[in-house]
């Protein structure tokens, strides 16, 4: 199966998604919070200029409002590359972070060549627990 999005998120949510944060949310966060300080903090921020000059940011983004954003896999190759050290950051700083894929992101209310951004509804659904899928409980 081939997948057509791709994003790099964290554990914690972003209050007006009830979302993971992204990685550009957590790798700031990490800045001010000074957590991560110095050549770390300034190679991020480079990082940051690098995709503020060459990926367009959503106007949704730019909004606030409620989206999540994911890369294109088609065309994320090098956007992929150039997140590679922001994920060695996070790595460096034990901060946990997924890379998730998914066909189905939700309603897309921004397109361009690289990336879209999709309607977060801002319901965090939890299930109970379900019984075991084992076919044989153990004793």
């Amino acid at each position: 199966m081939k997948f057509k999005y791709v994003r790099i998120q964290g554990k914690a949510l972003a209050k007006n998604t009830m979302h993971a944060k992204g990685i550009f949310s957590m790798c700031w966060q990490m800045i001010q919070q000074d957590v991560m300080t110095g050549e770390d903090a300034d190679l991020f921020r480079e990082i940051d200029s690098w995709f503020a000059e060459n990926l367009p940011w959503p106007p949704p983004c730019k909004k606030q409002e409620p989206v999540v954003c994911w890369f294109k896999t088609e065309n994320a190759e090098e956007m992929l590359k150039m997140i590679r050290p922001a994920m060695w950051l996070l790595e460096r700083y034990n901060h946990p972070y997924y890379v998730v894929y998914t066909n189905t992101p939700g309603e897309i209310v921004y397109e361009d060549k690289y990336q879209i951004a999709a309607k977060a509804d801002g319901v965090l659904q939890i299930d109970e627990l379900q019984p075991s899928w084992s076919p044989k409980e153990t004793e």
